[in-house]
């Protein structure tokens, strides 16, 4: 079993930078290939960022690719999203995922909501114009 659990959520306004952070129980973080989606009201949860467990690949969604960079620190557990020049549309709860599917693989991620399998309780970011 895996946890999660996200921070750095907040309130900031059009063209602020934020960093999500999102620390994982276990000892195994680095066979997980690890995502950030987001899910704003009314609309669906959709992928935002991925990283292979060796943090060799990455992958965006388009609209946030050149203003957001997933890293993460397999000595501490976590993976960061760290969120520039953000705008209005950027608002919803982000989560934090870890899919088991490639275990052990360096270059495997998914930007596949449904390949995850363990989700933290999502953290608030709110853009005001």
């Amino acid at each position: 079993q895996v946890q999660l659990v996200e921070s750095g959520g907040g309130l900031v306004q059009a063209g602020d930078s934020l960093r999500l952070s999102c620390v994982t129980s276990g000892r195994t973080f680095s066979n997980y290939a690890m995502g950030w989606f987001r899910q704003a009201p009314g609309k669906e949860r959709e992928f935002v960022a991925a990283i292979s467990g060796s943090a060799s690949a990455t992958d965006y969604a388009d609209s946030v690719k050149e203003r957001f960079t997933i890293s993460r620190d397999n000595a501490k557990n976590t993976v960061y999203l760290h969120m520039n020049s953000l705008n209005p549309e950027d608002t919803a709860v982000y989560y934090c995922a870890a899919d088991q599917s490639g275990y052990g693989s360096s270059i495997y991620y998914s930007t596949r909501r449904h390949d995850y399998d363990y989700w933290g309780q999502g953290t608030q970011v709110t853009v005001s114009s």
